[in-house]
């Protein structure tokens, strides 16, 4: 059997659900035709057509017209067929969010989250006219195509790891909220050769050793008269089912290259302790898999002397002298925001007295006021007394000991 060429007839059988001949469907034209002589490795693209579908149902025979037609993903995307990769890859993310399962409850987002077609979208312009063709079909959602192009819902696109990282940040940047730039060094496809690691499309050739599976049969006899075949991945090809003739010079067959990319990480008002900010799809990429996410666990540093954070509460210590103590004070501390606040006590502070100022803690996380302010107290002792300090101190507790003292 050879590929099928423009004079060539096939006959193609569709097998629709009942419920979808009520109205126009659209399938996606690409078949991978097996012949019982020839290994099942070939492949034809259909132009655009349309068929008529007939089906008897209760004793009528019913015909439904059929359009077989390719995904324009230039207009699925919203986007000019002139589009930059930079706004081709802008586009998907946006619909990727909107469709992602964790964001959207409609019950069918799950399935319309395009996972699989990102692949396509990673090639840039050049990748969507590799697989542009007709406009789509009636009302479908186009990530229902989508799927059916990469193999149907079911089928899980790889994805590869993502990073996690200890990120801190200043207490006052959490208290206040704060923009904060970061870079990551990273692997992203290679520009040239679109991850292919081929200097051109025509560099690439199917493995002559696997007939482009990727996998062999190995036949080993166990027994006389007895063989096992076992399936091994191909070790010409390393399992990808293709070969380079000539290695891309940017990447060196690499596909990937090194690159400093540069984010920014919206710290809020509140955030609590190990909030974990995910940057989705941003880790390594590879033409293997999809890229998995960046996740910062943010934290506040540890700062020595300085305001201390226990949920929405905040804890400061103040060191105050003996006179202070007994007699009362007033001085004044720096917020994490920048105020003054005025601390002020008459009469006897016990060590380890605490003070609490009401809504001077952290704000609350997704939520409207403030924690508290926790002010303990630290009362340090003089290491010695001169003799007047010690006079006045006895007239003050001990007056008949200062009385003999005098005599």
């Amino acid at each position: 059997m050879q590929p099928l060429g423009k004079a060539q007839k096939v006959s193609i059988y569709y097998f629709i659900d009942l419920k979808a001949l009520h109205k126009p469907v659209c399938l996606l034209t690409r078949f991978l035709v097996r012949s019982p002589v020839h290994p099942p490795h070939l492949s034809a693209r259909l132009v655009p057509r349309h068929v008529r579908i007939q089906h008897r149902h209760r004793g009528q025979l019913i015909r439904t017209p059929v359009l077989t037609c390719a995904v324009d993903y230039y207009k699925v995307l919203d986007v000019h067929p002139s589009a930059s990769d930079k706004d081709i890859r802008a586009a998907y993310k946006r619909l990727s969010k909107k469709w992602h399962p964790d964001k959207n409850k409609d019950p069918g987002a799950e399935e319309r989250f395009p996972t699989k077609f990102s692949r396509i979208l990673r090639h840039g312009e050049e990748g969507l006219k590799g697989h542009e063709g007709g406009q789509q079909h009636g009302g479908a959602n186009p990530f229902d195509m989508f799927a059916n192009f990469f193999g149907g819902h079911h089928q899980q696109a790889r994805r590869g790891p993502s990073t996690v990282t200890e990120f801190e940040v200043s207490l006052a940047d959490v208290f206040n909220g704060a923009s904060i730039e970061f870079m990551v060094k990273k692997k992203i496809l290679c520009d040239h050769c679109r991850g292919t690691g081929a200097a051109s499309d025509g560099d690439i050739h199917t493995c002559t050793g696997c007939n482009g599976h990727g996998v062999k049969l190995v036949k080993q006899q166990i027994f006389p008269g007895m063989f096992a075949q076992t399936q091994v991945t191909c070790n010409d090809c390393g399992g990808r089912g293709k070969v380079i003739k000539k290695k891309c010079s940017h990447c060196q067959a690499n596909k990937v290259l090194d690159e400093t990319a540069r984010y920014t990480l919206e710290v809020q008002p509140g955030m609590p302790e190990g909030h974990e900010v995910v940057f989705e799809g941003q880790a390594d990429e590879s033409p293997d898999w999809e890229p998995g996410d960046i996740v910062l666990r943010v934290r506040s540093k540890k700062e020595k002397g300085g305001f201390r954070r226990k949920e929405s509460s905040l804890y400061w210590k103040e060191t105050i002298g003996v006179d202070e103590a007994l007699l009362g004070f007033k001085r004044n501390i720096t917020h994490l925001d920048g105020r003054t606040l005025t601390l002020e006590r008459e009469g006897v502070t016990q060590p380890g007295f605490v003070q609490v100022i009401k809504g001077e803690g952290m704000p609350i996380w997704n939520s409207v006021g403030r924690g508290d302010l926790y002010i303990e107290y630290n009362v340090v002792m003089p290491l010695e007394l001169s003799a007047q300090q010690r006079r006045k101190l006895l007239e003050a507790f001990q007056p008949e000991a200062a009385y003999r003292d005098e005599l």
